[in-house]
């Protein structure tokens, strides 16, 4: 792990230490198979990106607790169980440089593995009553996956505006950062203003987080995924439908036959992207990530300026300025 991400987890090093234990006891099962699986998913296990959102939004705001843990976990479980699920429903046989799920035991044992870890995340909160926090987190359950059945709707038309990606975006990326930063501060405190106000922080910060990756499809970083796969799925990401607004009808008829009919020609893709480069998608794109990161930014100024909020400012400029 970076120095950067070491740094920003500074004031919660202990708390995720102790997480990372409670969380493999929530996963584990008496049926054999399914132990082998949880227990390979826990040893590939990101960055923990959501549960530092929940620990450090509930410091923040207060002390953190055995609910802020029983959030993080309800968190990650949810989130967990939302990827085996995508990778079934991609056909991907990769997760972050690792085999999926699907691709080692198949669809069918996968898809099982994704409902018993909402199964678990739900009974999780109920055993601990919990019921505020599973409102906030199955209702953004709910939004990614009206977020993702919006965005395969439009790949197949093709008729996507800006605002309609923002919503996209909004539902399948940032609810459950907007979930994660509200659970750390229902957890810790009453204050309905801040809960608020960290759920909006926290949708900011999905938005720039998922421009961000939106925007490696057109750079040189290798980052597990090829360059250009977007297009090559029909997902209309930012930097195109900026450009495609700004060009004449036979340029825009253009890119559609690209990305319809020759998505699979990666000598057309490229010429593509490098074309939405020329005609300035990137930099329209970069401007409309930072513009969210200001007002992530902006909302955390209302807070007390303690090491919770110095680290989550770090935080949101890691996930803006990474490079994978």
């Amino acid at each position: 792990m970076s120095d950067k991400v070491s740094g920003f987890k500074a004031p919660i090093e202990e708390e995720l230490q102790v997480f990372e234990k409670k969380f493999r006891d929530v996963m584990r099962s008496e049926v054999a198979l399914l132990d082998k699986v949880t227990y390979y998913i826990v040893q590939r296990k990101g960055k923990q990106i959501r549960p530092m959102f929940v620990f450090l939004a509930a410091k923040l705001c207060g002390e953190i607790n055995e609910n802020t843990y029983v959030g993080a976990s309800l968190i990650e479980l949810l989130h967990t169980a939302t990827l085996v699920h995508d990778d079934v429903v991609d056909d991907a046989n990769e997760r972050r440089g690792f085999f999926s799920i699907n691709a080692l035991w198949k669809n069918k044992i996968a898809v099982l593995v994704g409902d018993y870890l909402l199964a678990k995340g739900l009974l999780h909160s109920l055993e601990h009553q919990q019921y505020r926090l599973l409102h906030i987190v199955t209702n953004a359950v709910k939004l990614m996956s009206e977020g993702e059945l919006l965005q395969m709707e439009k790949a197949r038309r093709l008729d996507i505006s800006e605002d309609v990606y923002y919503e996209i975006i909004r539902n399948k990326t940032a609810s459950l950062i907007a979930a994660a930063c509200q659970t750390g501060t229902a957890s810790a405190c009453d204050n309905e203003d801040y809960i608020e106000k960290m759920r909006l922080m926290g949708e900011h910060i999905g938005m720039a987080f998922q421009i961000k990756d939106d925007l490696f499809d057109y750079g040189e970083m290798e980052i597990g995924k090829p360059r250009g796969i977007d297009i090559k799925e029909r997902k209309m990401t930012l930097p195109l439908i900026y450009t495609l607004n700004k060009v004449d009808r036979e340029k825009k008829r253009w890119i559609i036959n690209i990305v319809k009919n020759h998505n699979e020609d990666k000598k057309k893709v490229q010429e593509l992207i490098r074309y939405v480069i020329q005609e300035g998608g990137i930099e329209y794109t970069t401007q409309k990530m930072y513009e969210y990161r200001s007002k992530a930014f902006e909302l955390l100024k209302t807070f007390p300026d303690n090491t919770a909020r110095k680290s989550l400012e770090e935080l949101v400029l890691y996930i803006t300025e990474r490079n994978y």
